[in-house]
Parts: C-alpha cells; sequence; structure tokens
C-alpha cells in the first residue's frame, strides 16, 4: 500500500465519522493555537522591552551612584565629600575606555512648573549638560539642547519632554494641532525660565502604530472638561517599558550650574551651592570591554575620592538579565501548559483509534485474512491517528491568529503580539508528533489481531 493510498482511506474514514472526527482534534485545535499565542505574547512582550531597554541607553550605558561608605572606612566618614565634577574631569581624561560621560544634578526641594493657572510636578527634573542626549537617547524636536555656554552663564533656560508642554500648553488631541513652546516662558519654583526645546515623543512601537492608525478627529471636550492624556499614552494601563517612554516625555533638563545656584544655593552649613552630584553617567567604547572600563573608572575614582569607596555602579546587565529571566520563564510555563494540552487531545486521538478498531475488528481480520501484513495494518492505523493530528494542527494554526486577537482585547499590554514562522512550525510539529505516539498503542494492537478471531468477532 503506497502513502497516497493510506492517506486517501485515512481521509475517507475521518470523513466518515465527520462529528466524531471534529470532536477528536478540538484537543489538538486548542493546544496548537495556545502555543502559538502564547508565543506571540512572549515575543511581543520580548520586543518591547528590548524597545525599552536600548531606550534608556542599552548595556553600554552606566550610572555612577552613592553609596553608604563600607565599615571598614567609617572612620574617614568626614572625609567623603561624594560624586561632584573633579570626577566628572577626571572621568574624561584618564579613562580611555568610556565616552559621553555626564553629571547629573537633582534639586533638593519638590519642584512645580506653572504658566498661567496651570501647574506640574514633572517626574525627573535635572541639571546636565548636552551629553546626556547621547547617553539616554534623547532627541531634540524643536530648538536645541542646552550647551556648554548656557551651563557657563547658568543661564535660565530648559528642554522639556512633551508631557510637560501637554500640562502647560495644552496637547495635540485637546488643541488640534502640535503646540511648538520653543521661545516661551514658564515659572519653576517661581522662577521665570526659558523654554529653548523640546524632544521628540517617545512611546512604543504599538503606541505609535495606534496613533498613526487613528482617524483624524477634532477635538471635543466632555463634560468635565476635556481628558488628560499626558505623554500620549494609549490609555492602556503601563507595564515596565511604558514607564521608560513616559518618563522621558516627562524629563526637565537644565544647565547643571543653574541648577547648582538656585535650586541648590543655601543647601550647606555655609550658604554655598551643594555640589554633590546625584550620579554620573557614561557610555563604554566596546560593551565587550566593560569589565575593564569599570575597572579603569573605579580607577580613577577611588584616587579623586582619596581611596574612600562610597559609590557604586549602577548597570544595564542586571535588567538585560532580568528580562532574559522573564521571557524564558514566561515561555517555559506557556509551552509547558499548551504542551499539556496537545498531550490530552493525543489522548483523545488514541481513544478514538482505539474505539474505531473495535468497529472495524471484522474488516481488519478479511484484509489480514486476504494477504495484508502487519506492518501494512500498523501504519494504516498510524496514518489516520496522523492525518486527524495533523488536520486538527493545522485548524489549530488558523485560529491562533483568531485567539491573539480575542487575548489582546482581554487582556491589552503595551507590546504588540509577534506569530513567528518558528512557533508555528513547532507547534505544527508537535502535533504531528501526539498524532504518532497517539497511533502507535492501537496500531500495534490492530496489527497484531489474528484472522480467525477478528472474523468470528460479532
Amino acid at each position: 500500500m503506497n502513502l497516497w493510498n493510506v492517506l486517501s482511506v485515512g481521509l475517507k474514514e475521518i470523513w466518515a465519522n465527520k462529528f466524531r472526527s471534529a470532536l477528536t482534534m478540538l484537543g489538538i485545535i486548542l493546544g496548537v493555537g495556545s502555543l502559538v499565542a502564547q508565543s506571540a505574547l512572549v515575543k511581543g512582550i520580548e520586543n518591547g522591552m528590548k524597545e525599552a531597554f536600548i531606550a534608556i541607553g542599552g548595556l553600554e550605558r552606566v550610572s555612577i551612584g552613592a553609596q553608604p561608605i563600607p565599615a571598614w572606612q567609617r572612620h574617614r566618614a568626614d572625609q567623603s565629600v561624594g560624586n561632584t565634577l573633579k570626577d566628572v574631569h577626571a572621568l574624561q581624561h584618564s579613562a580611555p575606555l568610556i565616552k559621553w560621560v555626564t553629571p547629573e544634578m537633582n534639586s533638593l526641594s519638590p519642584v512645580t512648573m506653572t504658566r498661567g493657572d496651570k501647574a506640574y510636578n514633572p517626574w525627573y527634573f535635572t541639571g546636565t549638560w548636552a551629553s546626556t542626549l547621547d547617553i539616554w537617547q534623547f532627541v531634540v524636536a524643536h530648538g536645541r539642547m542646552i550647551n556648554d555656554v548656557d551651563d557657563r552663564e547658568a543661564r535660565s533656560v530648559c528642554v522639556i519632554g512633551t508631557a510637560v508642554r501637554d500640562a502647560l500648553f495644552g496637547s495635540p488631541e485637546e488643541t488640534g494641532r502640535d503646540i511648538n513652546p520653543v521661545g516661551e516662558f514658564i515659572n519653576i519654583n517661581n522662577q521665570r525660565f526659558r523654554i529653548i526645546g523640546m524632544y521628540a515623543h517617545n512611546e512604543s512601537e504599538l503606541d505609535r502604530k495606534a496613533r498613526e492608525l487613528a482617524p483624524e478627529k477634532s477635538p471635543e471636550p466632555a463634560a468635565g472638561g476635556p481628558e488628560r492624556r499626558r505623554g500620549g499614552g494609549s490609555g492602556r494601563s503601563r507595564s515596565t517599558a511604558g514607564i521608560v517612554f513616559e518618563s522621558k516625555n516627562n524629563s526637565v533638563h537644565i544647565p547643571l550650574n543653574t541648577m547648582k545656584l538656585r535650586f541648590r544655593a543655601n543647601a550647606s552649613a555655609t550658604g554655598t551651592p551643594e555640589e554633590r552630584l546625584a550620579s554620573i553617567s557614561f557610555k563604554v567604547v566596546d560593551f565587550e570591554q566593560m569589565d575593564q572600563a569599570l575597572q579603569q573608572v573605579k580607577n580613577v575614582m577611588m584616587h579623586t575620592h582619596k581611596g574612600i569607596e562610597d559609590f557604586t555602579f549602577n548597570t544595564q546587565e542586571n535588567w538585560s538579565q532580568n528580562i532574559t529571566n522573564a521571557i524564558r520563564n514566561a515561555r517555559l510555563s506557556g509551552g509547558i501548559i499548551a504542551a499539556i494540552s496537545l498531550l490530552v487531545g493525543g489522548v483523545g486521538i488514541m481513544n478514538i483509534m482505539l474505539a474505531s478498531i473495535t468497529e472495524r475488528i471484522r474488516e481488519i481480520g478479511i484484509r489480514k485474512a486476504i494477504g495484508a501484513t502487519f506492518l501494512g495494518i500498523f501504519i494504516q492505523i498510524l496514518a489516520e491517528s496522523v492525518v486527524i493530528a495533523a488536520l486538527g494542527g493545522l485548524a489549530g494554526l488558523l485560529a491562533s491568529r483568531g485567539l491573539v486577537h480575542i487575548l489582546s482585547l482581554l487582556s491589552p499590554t503595551d507590546f504588540t503580539p509577534v506569530i513567528t514562522a518558528q512557533a508555528m512550525a513547532l507547534a505544527f510539529g508537535f502535533s504531528v508528533g501526539v498524532g504518532i505516539l497517539a497511533g502507535l498503542f492501537p496500531g500495534f494492537k490492530a496489527a497484531r489481531l489474528s484472522p480467525l478471531q477478528a472474523l468470528r468477532y460479532e
């Protein structure tokens, strides 16, 4: 019996018992569909997290923060000066394995930005240098970034994110146009500042596509006033990746010297500006040399800090590893659940094949009596099992797209599910494998039937 005859007989047997075969395939359909859907959701999460990871500088970005003085150095606590500009200049001149070193200084008191009757509290209000663009992957959409002259003269200028613009000047959804606030004045803690630049809007790929596909509508104020969408969010609950983009939209940068003189002037006991930095950020020239670069930076910092180790490195490797672990765990747990569903479908196939053998004992006896071999009967039953599983697998692949859409509606996220060819091939291959396993015992049982006993079976 050739392969085509085996398959045609298998298809005829399935067609003769359409309803029973459809119920049998249901387990395989759900198993394949759930495996592909789970893989699509995890792939979407992986892409979204990597997108956010790149948005904050990638693996090459490192921040130097403060840490408590080690116990064995506490007798020198009065000599600890923390991270200062002296460290920044030393790193620029003595650490060739790093680039784009930039200081970051925060206000010691809460910051409120006002314009007319509107007020806003930005997430991040930082004094820094222009190199923060390269380190944190900001893009200036309008105007310019702060420069060396702004810093040297401690000018009252700032560069803002789109969420700040939306809060103080109105969002595009409210006004129906994209407002450029460059050149306008605002008050920061009752101090007059001029906006010299605005960053490009940061958003996930899903939000960008949703915004581009959304129909153009004129803004219609609601009964209680216009709905606020600061930062251009999608309205969904924010994930870790979504918060990364939101935080960039809620950032305000001013010159470092302006921060020191205007917001930290009375911080010390002597009334002089507090010069301690919140952090120092830089990028390594080559990630492959991360360990050597960190050792080089540590040597420089230990020299400028007079041997006091009151600083620590915050790298992106931990977050990258956490992302990898989370993705692997999600893929493993979802795969196990889907595999169990496929195995349950395989049990259904085995059950229906055993029932089919019972119904066809006399037919099998006649075939063996006229010359059918052990292998021929075995392959015939196995082929029927595989055909059921393969058809269920194909139907499951078709159903997976709808299942992904339903899951996206029931549990919307900031990540677009991505159905991959690898996941579809794996799910289909697994379904065929389940069909083979499910057909082994029934096929062996049918092939071992005695022709005399089969012909006498009632």
